[in-house]
């Protein structure tokens, strides 16, 4: 599988390693172009290679989106075809400050969705500090896999992105339609949390009831 990502931040490199050490490949691209992630890719290795946007959203089986919230008018607005594509909305609403912003009650990916027409918005790895997603990856039947909520109105997306999280070595959690995606938001029952399929279904049981 092909992996497109942008944004080459403490996310979007750490998802590169984990694809990149379970076999996949991985296109990364940075605002700043190609050239700037040179020291990233050979790290990498042979699975890897830099682009641009364009290239990782044309070539990404799935497309992770890992760039702040707050800037991507930017990359939305700037011509890239993503119609069709199964893209992940791995952002978290933070203000430059580090305050939420106001969403006025809807999830990140629910407006992610309506600002990207015809993509097939899937709401995963934001849950997680980059720290912890590095080095929290277990054998999958390990007793000490944690998980990954996912959610999407598109089943097929969820689950096209459920086995990748599966194969680099985290538990995917179903969280339902991308509504439902709102429990993984920051100050949320799902959010950096580092909890076993059971705790996590308990936390999304107490919220529903």
């Amino acid at each position: 599988m092909i992996i497109g990502i942008i944004g080459s931040g403490n996310i979007g490199s750490t998802v590169a390693r984990l694809a990149v050490a379970s076999g996949h490949d991985v296109i990364i691209s940075h605002s700043r172009g190609p050239e700037s992630l040179r020291d990233l890719v050979a790290a990498l290795g042979a699975h890897a290679r830099a682009g641009t946007a364009e290239q990782a959203a044309r070539d990404g089986d799935i497309v992770l989106i890992a760039i702040p919230f707050r800037d991507r008018a930017a990359l939305f607005q700037s011509g890239i075809d993503l119609r069709g594509k199964v893209v992940v909305d791995a952002m978290n609403a933070y203000n430059a400050d580090f305050t939420l912003m106001d969403l006025k009650g809807m999830g990140s990916s629910e407006i992610v969705a309506q600002e990207l027409p015809g993509a097939r918005v899937v709401k995963a790895f934001n849950t997680l500090y980059s720290k912890t997603l590095a080095s929290a990856a277990r054998p999958k039947g390990s007793t000490e896999r944690i998980v990954l909520p996912v959610a999407s109105d598109d089943a097929d997306a969820k689950r096209i992105v459920s086995n990748f999280i599966d194969s680099i070595g985290y538990d995917p959690l179903d969280d339902g339609s991308l509504v439902d995606g709102r429990r993984q938001q920051p100050e949320t029952a799902l959010y950096n949390k580092p909890l076993s399929v059971r705790q996590a279904q308990a936390l999304m049981g107490s919220v529903r009831s």
